[in-house]
């Protein structure tokens, strides 16, 4: 009986290192993410990330796998946290004038519809220019920017000044010669970054568009949707976690080591 009491012990014991393990990756995932958002900080159109955690249940739950012997009691602590699926903000960021007809942002929601692949990705990074064949493309990725037929847009320098109304319309001299697409999904939780702050379906599947309901500005474009502030408190938060968790490690492992040392001997 002595040497099972010493046996559940020590499983506790290593059990309360795996619960505090988990606790330390998820904070550690948890600071990467958001250390990542505060990078981005002066990024054009950036949408932060959402990182949390959630609560892991015991193997023989999480797996179904009842047929496997635990203990009751250690069952009852659960299986630590997880690193919970990130989710992106897309809250609208502060609107930055410009002296640009070439800057335009979104006050609203919608986004700006982007070639890409053969097929649309979206975008809230309204910073667009002209490339060595007068299509419209936007200025971080080169990718031209589309209009609601889902073709490029062709704009000639010399027919006058560039204006863009609030729906989109681009006209010239008071001649209208096309508009930009803006455009929306039902669901944004199919939406995933790809870089160059463009939006992709994490399905790998064509985006299926809905009608934006914002309106253009033009001499302007959208700033980074990160909280200063808030993204360096939530960092520190995560770390005084990580912290907290590998201390608490570190007492687990020197009790083992005082139980198999000191008591071990005494049994």
């Amino acid at each position: 009986m002595e040497e099972h009491g010493y046996a559940d012990r020590g499983h506790g014991m290593n059990y309360g290192i795996q619960i505090s393990a988990s606790g330390a990756l998820a904070s550690m995932h948890k600071q990467d993410a958001l250390t990542g958002n505060l990078a981005n900080l002066g990024t054009a159109g950036f949408k932060p990330i959402f990182a949390g955690t959630q609560f892991r249940q015991a193997v023989r739950q999480e797996d179904g796998v009842f047929n496997l012997s635990s203990n009751d009691m250690l069952e009852r602590l659960g299986a630590g946290v997880l690193s919970a699926p990130t989710r992106i903000n897309f809250a609208q960021g502060a609107l930055e004038i410009t002296s640009s007809p070439m800057d335009v942002a979104i006050d609203g929601d919608g986004f700006f519809v982007i070639g890409f692949n053969g097929g649309q990705a979206l975008t809230r990074d309204g910073r667009l220019t002209l490339n060595s064949n007068g299509t419209l493309v936007q200025s971080s990725s080169g990718k031209p920017i589309l209009d609601p037929s889902n073709n490029p847009i062709q704009i000639d320098p010399d027919q006058g000044p560039l204006v863009i109304h609030s729906d989109g319309l681009l006209t010239q001299s008071d001649v209208a010669i096309g508009q930009l697409a803006m455009a929306d999904v039902a669901d944004r939780s199919i939406l995933t970054k790809h870089g160059e702050g463009l939006f992709v379906s994490k399905f790998g599947t064509p985006l299926k568009l809905v009608d934006g309901r914002g309106s253009i500005q033009q001499f302007a474009f959208e700033g980074s949707g990160v909280n200063e502030i808030d993204a360096i408190m939530k960092i520190q938060s995560a770390a005084r976690s990580a912290q907290g968790n590998i201390g608490m490690i570190d007492m687990q492992n020197r009790m083992m080591d005082k139980a198999i040392n000191t008591f071990g001997r005494i049994a």
